[in-house]
This record gives structure tokens, sequence and C-alpha cells, in this order.
């Protein structure tokens, strides 16, 4: 069944120049980039993204960060998206990710680990509201 997910490649992966290689990557399984922007995450998207670990200890560092640089804010579709989305950017934790994976492979601390997709169909459609406003 064709999905739509929602990926943000974070600050450090833009920093690091790595853009065109995550990308690349989701064009080789197949999938289709239905919209793509560069920009900022603003605090209000920001916190309406993470609202779900307000008041968490990480939640402040997590937003400084998201807001921190540019991003790359995509919308992806295919065949189960969300979870070849999922596997393709491996483990939340850089070092618990599998080599081949985004995080795997370009991924080095917890606390940046470049990049974020939605773990379900109903996080993807709220995420693109969100970062696209439809």
């Amino acid at each position: 069944m064709d999905q739509k997910t929602y990926v943000m490649i974070k600050p450090d992966a833009v920093a690091r120049g790595f853009i065109g290689r995550i990308i690349a990557r989701f064009e080789d399984v197949g999938l289709k980039c239905e919209r793509l922007e560069y920009g900022n995450v603003t605090a209000d998207q920001a916190a309406d993204n993470y609202r779900e670990h307000e008041g968490k200890p990480f939640y402040d560092g997590l937003i400084s960060y998201i807001t921190s640089g540019p991003v790359v804010k995509m919308v992806w579709s295919g065949p189960d998206a969300v979870v070849v989305a999922r596997k393709l950017m491996g483990a939340t934790n850089p070092v618990d990710a599998a080599p081949g994976t985004i995080r795997g492979d370009f991924g080095l601390i917890m606390d940046a680990n470049v990049i974020h997709g939605s773990d379900s169909v109903v996080s993807a459609e709220r995420e693109i509201a969100i970062f696209f406003g439809s």
C-alpha cells in the first residue's frame, strides 16, 4: 500500500555535507520524493513536533539542536514508506545502528542522530502538516 512519510535531515548532517548521499538512499530503494524544502525549523514547529517529549530532561536540548541550523524537510511516498524509511535510517542511537543504515554510517552521537523520520502513518500526517502546512 502506498504511504507518505515525513523525513528530516538534521542540522549536523546538513553541516557535514551528507544531503545528497542521504537522499540517494531513499531514491535507491524506490521511494519518491513528493516535497523537499531546505530551511530552518521554527521554535513553534519544533515544539509541535516534539510535544510528546515536553517536560523530559532532554527536551530543551532537542529543541535547541533542531533549531540550530538548516535542515532538509521531505515527504517521501511509496509502498510501506514509513517502514522502509525507518529501516533505512536505522536505530535511533547511532552506536546501536547497523552499518549500512543512515545513522550507522553517518551518525556520531545520540543527541545529533543525523535524521528524523515518522514512526507511523498517523505521525507522518501530523508532521507533514507541521512542516508543510498540509
